[in-house]
This record gives structure tokens, C-alpha cells and sequence, in this order.
């Protein structure tokens, strides 16, 4: 056996007597035997009592929401595209419940990847649920009169699903020699290991012996599936074609004379155009020979409440969108300004152009007052206050503007003459 550690030197996380110790230490084993080095392993964990271990392996770990750890995993094992790599899962009973779509899809699909299921037969972390794996009778702390329906047979829909290797295990002693077939199998493969937990388990059910528990339950101690599967290859395309399309390209035809960066935000209320004037500003910056980028911010209910987005132009390639600290800030609404106003806070200079129906903020910019609304209406005011604000900051050629402006079928709906008071 190698002489590679993979646990660290520490006492394991885990209640006196659970299983979940036995499962790292037969898979360190296990690694050990295959001779693998920790640094070519990938271990994914989740939510739930088997996820502490992550800070005991001395591989490279991942740790994800509950359930989701093999969804994370199969991601891992497609970007490497590495037989060479060991992606190893780690879930509970609970985990594999709630993720059981993407233990399916990773079977189906063979992605290269092992998962160990920690089944205890109920969540342990949260006080004792019972699980979709908790078999007929088994009683826990909040079913005392026990479970009254048969618990999923994971290993039976490993199979069904086109999993490689899969496997079940009584997780006492050692079973490291079933870890390593799993690990050293191609394409998907599982290993569920029964357990009982003795913090809610045993009290619940005295005198419950785990073996005999799992054979009343119907659960066969055996290897369902030792085939040799095929492995997930992802997709290499090697003349990839340019995401850029021609018709999207846009070509300079006026010019700017600003010399660095500037950053432009622009705060109203939804439904007030505020990202199609991100937009329109943006775009007009790349048809006077500019670089931009658009970031928009509103809130989950879209339709109300604050808009909010920020865009910079530059005559020099721009690596990021947003900016923390605007150079030019634009508030047209009560909505933008209750969004705005931290930015506004934080500004030492620039400038603040602000509807004159408005407070203003605390503020270390100059402030120009502008009646955008009273000049427009609030649906327009947006769009108007890109104009006015592109006109004194000189920013590229208004004309610039104009042409995106028309060019658009919203020109159809607004008089461009409305937006050219200045």
C-alpha cells in the first residue's frame, strides 16, 4: 500500500460510533491502494453531517449546497476531462433525496465521477427527519411511530439509470477494497454505504441491529452493476467559429475626444427606460470609436420599484462592468434616488445630475438640478436625461445618439425634438 496520508493527522468531526468516520477512512484506503496522489483527487461534499470532513482530507475539496454536490461534481469531472483525476462525492441519504435528478442525469451520462452515499436513513444534521431512504418501520425522532412506506433502493436506480459500477455496502469495518473498485472504474459509479446514526437512529430504535435492519428493508448487500462504462468525454471543438456575428458588429462612425474611462450611472423607477437608455448610450459610445459596457440592477419583482444601471466608455478595452463610484451620476425618480443615494455618498467628485423634483443627496460631486421629468413625462425622462447629460459632458457627438436613437423602433413612439432641449 502507498505511503500517501489523505486525512490529516486530526481526530475526525463526528459523533462517537457514526459511520461517517469509517467512510473517510476506508476511502483514504482506498486512494492509498490505487496510489493515488491527494492532490489528483477532488472530493465534493454537501449540507449534512458528512460534509464537515472537507477540513480532514488533505485532497482537493469542494463544498456545495444540499443536494447539490453531484451536480457540482459532474461539472469538476467535464472540465477536467482526465481519467488521471478522482472526483469523489460525498452525500447523505438526505442530499441524494433532494439531488436525485442530478445522480440520474450523472449516470445517464456517465460522467466520470464516484458517488458515496452516506445512508443513515435520515437527516442527521437537522434532528432526524425521516428521508426518502428511510425504510418501512424505522423510527426517528420526529416519525416515533415509524415510517409506514419502503425507502428508494438508490443502488437498483443507479443501475436503471446506466451507472458503471454501483454497489452497497454495511458500513462496519473495512471496505476500502469496494472503494477502490469504484474509484478505478470508468464513467459513473456508486457505492452506498448503510449506516446507522447514533445520535438519532439507535435512541429511536433500541436493540436495531444495522445488518438485520437492512435485510428486512429488502436492500441486497451486493454489486448491482461491475461493467465497464462508458466515460462522459466533453465535447472539443477545434475550429470554433467566433461568437461574434457580423450583423451585430459595430462600426465607428463618428469620434471622441475623451482621453480616459468614464463611468456613467443612471438611477430611476422601472418602466421609465432606464435600460434601454443604458443601452442607447452604450452603443452610441461604440459608434464614436469607443469601448463600453452595460451593467443593469432592479429588483426580483422587475416591473416596480427601482432601475438602475451603470456604463462605462472608454477609449481603451474595458475588463469589468459597474463601478462603485460613478464619475457622472444620473437620478430621474424617488425610486433612483433610494437606490442611488449610497453611490451618491460616496462620490468626491464628478458630477450629479438630478430632477429638480428631487432632494439632494449627500454628495461630494457637483450637483445639476434638471427638470427631466417636467420636460418629458417620467416614461421618457430615462432617455432624456442620457441625451442632456451626453450634450454637456461631451462624452462623443450627440449626433451619435441620435442615430442609435432613430435607428431603433422606440424613435417611433417618442419625438425625438423632445429630447434635444438642451
Amino acid at each position: 500500500m502507498s505511503s500517501l496520508r489523505f486525512l490529516t493527522d486530526a481526530q475526525l468531526p463526528f459523533c462517537k460510533g457514526c459511520g461517517h468516520a469509517l467512510v473517510a477512512q476506508n476511502t483514504g484506503k482506498a486512494l492509498q491502494k490505487l496510489n493515488i496522489n491527494p492532490l489528483d483527487v477532488v472530493l465534493v461534499t454537501d449540507i449534512g453531517c458528512h460534509g464537515i470532513v472537507d477540513k480532514s482530507f488533505l485532497t482537493h475539496t469542494v463544498h456545495g449546497l444540499h443536494g447539490r454536490s453531484s451536480a457540482l461534481a459532474a461539472g469538476i469531472a467535464a472540465g477536467l476531462n482526465n481519467p488521471g483525476k478522482k472526483v469523489i462525492v460525498f452525500t447523505g441519504d438526505g442530499g441524494a433525496t433532494i439531488g436525485m435528478q442530478h445522480l440520474i442525469g450523472g449516470a445517464h451520462l456517465g460522467f466520470d465521477m464516484t458517488v458515496v452515499v452516506h445512508n443513515n436513513m435520515l437527516y442527521g444534521m437537522t434532528g432526524g427527519q425521516p428521508s426518502e431512504f428511510t425504510p418501512c418501520g424505522f423510527k426517528t425522532p420526529t416519525l416515533p411511530e415509524g415510517s409506514t412506506k419502503a425507502g428508494y433502493d438508490i443502488c437498483e436506480l443507479m443501475v436503471a439509470a446506466g451507472a458503471s459500477y454501483v454497489e452497497r455496502v454495511i458500513g462496519i469495518g473495512d471496505f476500502s477494497d469496494s472503494f477502490a473498485k469504484a474509484f478505478s472504474a470508468s464513467g459513473f459509479s456508486l457505492v452506498e454505504v448503510m449506516e446507522i446514526c447514533p445520535s438519532y437512529g439507535v435512541k429511536s430504535n433500541p436493540g436495531m441491529k444495522l445488518s438485520k435492519l437492512v435485510e428486512d428493508a429488502g436492500w441486497n448487500v451486493r454489486v448491482f452493476a461491475d461493467g465497464k462504462g462508458p466515460s462522459f468525454k466533453t465535447p472539443v471543438n477545434l475550429e470554433p467559429k467566433s461568437l461574434l456575428s457580423e450583423k451585430l458588429e459595430v462600426q465607428p462612425k463618428y469620434a471622441s475626444s475623451i482621453q480616459k474611462p468614464v463611468s456613467i450611472m443612471i438611477s430611476g423607477s422601472a418602466g421609465e427606460g432606464v435600460q434601454s437608455a443604458a443601452e442607447f448610450l452604450a452603443k452610441a459610445a461604440m459608434v464614436s470609436g469607443l469601448n463600453s459596457t452595460k451593467k443593469g440592477s432592479y429588483p426580483v419583482t422587475v416591473g416596480v420599484g427601482f432601475s438602475a444601471s451603470e456604463v462605462i466608455v472608454s477609449p481603451n478595452p474595458i475588463l469589468y462592468t459597474g463601478s462603485p463610484i460613478p464619475d457622472v451620476l444620473i437620478i430621474t425618480s424617488s425610486d433612483g434616488l433610494g437606490y442611488a443615494r449610497a453611490a451618491a455618498s460616496r462620490m468626491k467628485a464628478g458630477v450629479l445630475y438630478i430632477d429638480d423634483s428631487l432632494d439632494v443627496p449627500e454628495t461630494g460631486a457637483r450637483v445639476e438640478k434638471v427638470p427631466f421629468r417636467e420636460r418629458v413625462g417620467a416614461k421618457n425622462s430615462a432617455m432624456y436625461a442620457v441625451f442632456y447629460v451626453v450634450f454637456h459632458e461631451k462624452l462623443y457627438p450627440v449626433d451619435a445618439l441620435k442615430d442609435v436613437f432613430l435607428s431603433n423602433k422606440i424613435a417611433e413612439k417618442i419625438n425625438i425634438e423632445t429630447l434635444l432641449q438642451f
